[in-house]
């Protein structure tokens, strides 16, 4: 098998299974209980998706075969300059953990970013995301200090020069 990661709307099939379970595994583990499907619903309503589509951002879908395995977007905003974006929802559903497909995602993200003339990309996480945080590091993003306030579980942020 192999993986392949391409742009896709964040509204496809494929695309909104993912992002509905991205949800479930970080509100789970937020709340150490499953996540009830009004608190994933109640994540997926409003959550600015709308901009993970161009001119605004893209959504990447990395697929393992033919199985829709793991997804990331990009959003531009005007909150964080010129030359800088966002990197968000990174997720590689659990059975395909440890395959290289969340490399390939950050890849594919990294590409688009610098298409659109990104020159530093730019994420948060929270603690209980070991894995996320692991990726990040091993593929050259660097924890920096807070650069916003407005998401309330955020407890790292990362950086990285494109």
């Amino acid at each position: 098998m192999t993986w392949t990661v391409a742009a896709e709307r964040f509204d496809s099939p494929d695309a909104s299974a993912l992002r509905r379970d991205y949800y479930d595994e970080v509100a789970s583990r937020y709340w150490n209980r499953p996540a009830t499907a009004e608190e994933v619903a109640d994540g997926l309503d409003g959550d600015g998706a709308d901009l993970l589509v161009p001119p605004t951002g893209q959504f990447v879908v990395g697929r393992y075969g033919s199985k829709a395995a793991s997804c990331a977007g990009l959003v531009l905003t005007e909150e964080a300059g010129a030359g800088t974006a966002e990197l968000t929802r990174v997720y590689v559903r659990p059975a395909f953990r440890g395959t290289g497909g969340g490399g390939l995602l950050l890849a594919a993200v990294e590409e688009a970013a610098r298409a659109y003339g990104v020159r530093l990309l730019r994420l948060d996480t929270r603690d209980d995301l070991v894995e996320a945080r692991g990726l990040y590091t091993k593929h050259g993003y660097r924890e920096v200090p807070a650069f916003h306030r407005r998401n309330p579980y955020a407890e790292h942020w990362f950086a990285k020069e494109l």
